[in-house]
């Protein structure tokens, strides 16, 4: 076994001892949108007394959550909402969401990438020069777009050649619509009843809209250059 491989079998052990401690301690219970209620004014109370150690503890366990693709980062959106009000909170969460999906990308392209690549490299090809050409602008569509979960698109994208660099400020300008939702309905916590009730169908309309507005402009754009080309020839 050489060292590449036993790094990658200690870094899938953490992560799962991880996920099971989550899951045996009962972590996921205070990722609910009840406990989350039963708890605002006691961590009102505590951001008023030390608001940088709450901003700072709150965009370290939302970074692993999201890290982990674990369940609850809906939740501690709202959260956010909740707790540091409109302005901040959309600038703590919209770090701190991008940060944990830059690294579950990262994770899954060391320990995955180059597995796939090897059993899957004919068959990937024209994938990876579509997202070599374009990877930004369709990375920028499945984050505005709420269609696929959100950890599947960082694990998915693990497996492509795109940048980590364009990974990151893509998915962070990507998810900042979505991100203000949901950070703004945080605001009235008590009112949220449920996870789907806050995207409406026109909103939801509207985020598809935007997101296909990028790979459109494009499309049409390389039209119109091939046809110029094709008039000067």
């Amino acid at each position: 076994m050489n060292r590449n491989m036993a790094r990658k079998i200690i870094i899938v052990g953490l992560i799962l001892l991880l996920i099971l401690l989550f899951r045996l301690l009962g972590l996921d219970r205070y990722l609910s949108l009840a406990q989350i209620r039963d708890q605002q004014q006691a961590l009102a109370g505590l951001y008023a007394a030390r608001p940088l150690t709450v901003i700072g503890s709150y965009m370290l366990i939302y970074i692993l959550v999201t890290a982990l693709s674990l369940p609850g980062a809906a939740v501690m959106t709202l959260a956010g909402g909740a707790l540091f009000g409109l302005v901040t909170g959309t600038i703590v969460v919209s770090f701190a969401s991008s940060i944990g999906a830059t690294l579950a990308c990262a994770v899954a392209r060391y320990l995955l990438r180059d597995w796939v690549q090897q059993r899957f490299g004919d068959r990937l090809k024209k994938i990876n020069r579509g997202m070599e050409e374009e990877g930004g602008f369709y990375l920028f569509s499945l984050r505005l777009v709420p269609v696929f979960p959100f950890f599947v698109i960082n694990l998915a994208m693990g497996l492509t050649p795109i940048r980590l660099r364009t990974y990151y400020w893509v998915s962070q300008l990507g998810m900042l619509p979505a991100t203000i939702v949901y950070v703004n309905a945080g605001r009235e916590l008590a009112r949220v009843d449920s996870l789907g009730g806050i995207l409406s169908p026109s909103l939801l309309l509207a985020f598809t809209l935007l997101g296909l507005l990028p790979l459109v402009t494009k499309k049409l754009l390389n039209i119109y250059k091939n046809k110029k080309n094709r008039i000067s020839n």
